[in-house]
């Protein structure tokens, strides 16, 4: 079996990349250093060609302008090409995503949507890394709780919806959390006691958050969506538990002290 796997040198793709290739299956990685653009459709026919099922995570966020034009136009040539099945990766509880889901679904493939919590990764991983390297998150969650979710699991939900039969996933849409809600002043005093270092929590507005973005030079068309996002995803309403990851896998979710300590080991907040 072939899987294509788009953002394969992403933080879900990699992973996704590397839990298929434990399965067995044959991984074509799609990134623009493979040729691979999402604003090139002559790229995308090649990708899929001869292939069986394929992983889709759209770059900067799936709410964003854009992402549900190309999610359906990519879908569609899947179809054209023979693709049997795509897997989604989307936003727990973000409306922005649903035109984008939406376009998938109505495709005409066999489609599996995985719906994510915060990846506890974002704590290691990426834009906030660096500002914990100095001791210090600033970042709109607020004082909500998020049940975050370890991109590993992620990537072990959307390999067993890509091997699965049919009947398994097909059509379903499956939410992942982690096992327990935390806040974001909870996860990063967590993160203090492990590594034994002062981090500090600084809550922001999301709108004060997107001129630190614009200051950093993401688009403003993307921070526009961000920050609508941030507005929406982090008022509370994700911050239940869902059985997705044991529905899925037949096991707990990895756990945040776990993930901690394993990112800690690899120095992920040194100085």
């Amino acid at each position: 079996m072939t899987v294509l796997v788009t953002g394969a040198s992403g933080r879900t793709g990699s992973r996704v990349a590397a839990a298929a290739r434990a399965a067995g299956l044959t991984v074509r990685a799609a990134s623009r250093a493979n040729g691979f653009d999402w604003t090139d459709r002559s790229t995308w026919g090649p990708a899929l060609q001869g292939v069986d099922a394929a992983y889709l995570v759209y770059p900067s966020d799936i709410g964003a302008p854009g992402a549900a034009e190309a999610l359906g136009g990519l879908a569609r040539e899947a179809v054209a090409r023979g693709v049997r099945r795509l897997v989604l990766l989307s936003a727990r509880g973000q409306d922005l995503a649903l035109p984008a889901e939406e376009a998938v679904r109505s495709s005409g493939v066999e489609w599996t949507i995985v719906r994510a919590a915060w990846f506890m990764q974002n704590f290691s991983e990426g834009p906030l890394v660096e500002g914990l390297r100095q001791g210090e998150l600033v970042f709109p969650g607020g004082e909500v709780a998020e049940p975050f979710v370890d991109v590993r699991d992620i990537a072990d939900v959307v390999v067993a919806a890509l091997v699965a039969d049919g009947a398994a996933f097909a059509g379903r849409t499956v939410e992942v959390t982690g096992a327990r809600p935390l806040g974001f002043r909870a996860a990063v005093a967590e993160i203090a006691e492990v590594t034994g270092r002062e981090f500090t929590y600084v809550p922001v507005s999301a709108r004060d958050y997107g001129d630190a973005l614009l200051g950093f030079g993401v688009p403003a068309g993307e921070v526009g969506a961000l920050v609508e996002t941030f507005e929406a995803l982090l008022d509370g309403r994700n911050a239940s538990t869902t059985d997705g990851v044991r529905g899925a896998l037949g096991r707990e979710p990895r756990g945040f002290t776990e993930f901690i300590q394993e990112a800690a080991a690899g120095g992920a907040w040194s100085e």
